[in-house]
C-alpha cells in the first residue's frame, strides 16, 4: 500500500506518515522548504499546494506511482487573533484559501490517475470548525476555508463513486500542534492513530462521511 500525505513535515501530518512508515506501508510524505525533512522510512518529495506549477513537477515525478490512499493534510491558519473592524485582510483570503481549498483540489486533481490505478481512497482534513453547529463566532477564514475544502470533499465523493474512489472528510481533533497549542486535547499521535483507523474504514459505503478522529460521525 501506497500513502500520500501532504503538509507530512509536521505536526498530524508527520505523525501520521511515521506511523504508517513503522506499519510497512510505503509513505510518501510531501513538504513545502526548501530542505528535505531527515525523518527515514518516507520519501520525501517537495510539493506547495498552492502552486500550480509544484504540482504539476510533483505529478510528473510520481507518473508511474500507484496511490492506494491520498491524505490532503496540509493546511494554514493565518487569521487567528484578527480584529473583526480592521483585519481579515484580503491577502489573509487569498492565502489561506489557496492552500486550505484551492490547494486539496489541486492536489488531488494532479493525482488522479495515480489513485485510478488502484481505486484508491482521498482522505480529507478539515476540522469541526466547518460545521454550523460549531458556529462560536471568529476565525472566519479559517472557518470558511474548512467548510469549503467540506463541501469540495462531499462533491467530490459523488463524482468519483463511479470511478470506485471513495472520499473521506474529517475532523483530526484539537491535537498539540503549533496549530492547535499546547493545551490541546490529544497528541500527534492519538491523532494520527485514530485517523489511520478511519482511512482503513473508508469505502465506497461511507463515502462523503464527515467524521471525528475517534469515529463519530459529526454534523455538517
Amino acid at each position: 500500500m501506497t500513502i500520500l500525505i501532504t503538509g507530512a513535515n509536521r505536526g498530524i501530518g508527520l505523525a501520521m506518515a511515521e506511523l504508517a512508515a513503522s506499519r510497512g506501508e510505503t509513505v510518501i510524505g510531501t513538504y513545502r522548504g526548501e530542505v528535505a525533512p531527515r525523518q527515514a522510512g518516507i520519501d520525501w518529495q517537495r510539493l506547495d499546494v498552492a502552486d500550480p506549477a509544484s504540482h504539476k513537477a510533483l505529478a510528473q515525478r510520481l507518473s508511474q506511482t500507484a496511490l492506494s490512499l491520498l491524505v490532503c493534510n496540509a493546511g494554514v491558519f493565518l487569521d487567528r487573533n484578527q480584529k473583526l473592524d480592521a483585519g481579515y485582510g484580503k491577502p489573509l483570503w487569498d492565502d489561506e484559501f489557496a492552500v486550505n481549498v484551492t490547494g486539496v483540489f489541486l492536489t488531488i486533481q494532479s493525482l488522479l490517475p495515480n489513485l485510478r490505478r488502484t481505486k484508491g481512497k482521498i482522505a480529507i482534513l478539515s476540522s469541526q470548525l466547518a460545521s454550523q453547529t460549531q458556529a462560536s463566532g471568529g476565525n472566519y477564514i479559517y472557518r470558511a476555508s474548512k467548510a469549503a475544502v467540506l463541501n469540495l470533499g462531499r462533491n467530490l465523493a459523488v463524482d468519483l463513486a463511479s470511478q470506485e474512489i471513495a472520499v473521506g472528510i474529517y475532523h483530526p481533533g484539537w491535537v498539540q500542534t503549533d496549530m492547535g497549542g499546547a493545551s490541546a486535547a490529544i497528541t500527534p499521535a492519538q491523532s494520527a492513530s485514530g485517523l489511520l483507523a478511519r482511512f482503513a474504514a473508508l469505502d465506497l459505503a461511507s463515502t462523503g462521511c464527515f467524521q471525528t478522529w475517534d469515529g463519530r460521525p459529526h454534523a455538517y
